[in-house]
Formats: C-alpha cells, structure tokens, sequence
C-alpha cells in the first residue's frame, strides 16, 4: 500500500509541477516558485493556489487528485455540483487540456486540503474513509463526507480534524 501511496504522490507532484510551468501564473501573479514544486508545497502557498484557482485547475491533474482522495466520482460530482456525465465529458475532452471553472477548481482545492489532513491525522486512507462516512457527535451527528459540499462545512471538517490530531475530544 505505501509505495502504490508513494506512486500516487509522485504522479500529483509531476502534474501539479506541470500544470505550473506550462502556465502564465508565475508572470501573470508575480509569483516566484520553484517549477518542480510539489504537491505539499503548493497547498501551503496560498498565493499559489488563488492563482491556480483562477487558472482553471485542468482534467489531468484533477484526475491525479482524484486518485489521491477517498472520494468517488458520484462524491466529486455532488462536491462540485455537477453531474457525472459532466465529469465523464469533462475527462472525454482531456486530451484537449480542459480546465475546471474557477468555481471549481476553488472546490477542487478545498477537498485536496482536507484530503491532506485526513491522511496525516488517519495516516491511511482506509480509516480516513471510515472516519468521513460515520456520523460525529461533533458534527451534530453529521457525517462529515455530507458537510464537504460548501466552505463552512469543509472549514468544520477541518477544525474537527485538527482536534482529533491534537486529542481534543468533544
């Protein structure tokens, strides 16, 4: 399982390192950042990730996130408000580089970062998975995969996360 985690990490950093040089973000943001940035980097450079935001994050290297979360595409589709036939189209046109809406890509983000922490805080995805889909009393007896689709709910899935990995328990 680690090094299948492994593989998928190195594919995100490649993606995320390609999807940066082959943009103009660097020139449009003024913005230096090294051109072989990894995925762990670009997640705490929030200047970054507002300008990849705007971009348009492109299908490849959603596809790469997807394969890193937990989440399936009926998830993703409900996330991003949109249907899975959407998404299937949008995978169709891959290959014509297509890029997600700002809407989206903000969206995207929002759920690679609580990914981020789940894993670090679970330390697999398997109990990470657990975890999202069993009502917590914290939550108001919600699962917390139900409060990913807006920002408020993610920001309560990410305090409930932090607690957890400093052992504060409600």
């Amino acid at each position: 399982m680690g090094a299948i985690k492994l593989n998928i990490e190195n594919n995100l950093d490649q993606k995320i390192s390609s999807f940066l040089s082959k943009s103009s973000i660097g020139e449009t943001y003024h913005i230096n950042f090294n051109r072989n940035i990894t995925y762990e980097d670009f997640l705490t450079n929030k200047l970054l990730i507002i300008a990849a935001i705007r971009e348009g994050i492109p299908y490849s290297l959603f596809d790469s996130i997807q394969e890193y979360t937990p989440f399936t595409e009926n998830d993703w589709a409900n996330f991003l408000d949109i249907s899975t036939k959407s998404l299937q189209r949008y995978k169709a046109k891959s290959s014509a580089e297509y890029s997600f809406k700002p809407i989206h890509s903000e969206k995207i983000i929002e759920i690679t970062e609580v990914t981020k922490l789940g894993l670090d805080v679970f330390g697999n995805i398997d109990k990470f998975r657990l975890w999202l889909k069993t009502p917590n009393y914290a939550l108001g007896n919600l699962k917390p995969i139900d409060l990913l689709k807006d920002s408020y709910g993610k920001e309560l899935v990410m305090t409930e996360l932090t607690h957890i990995n400093y052992g504060i328990f409600i």
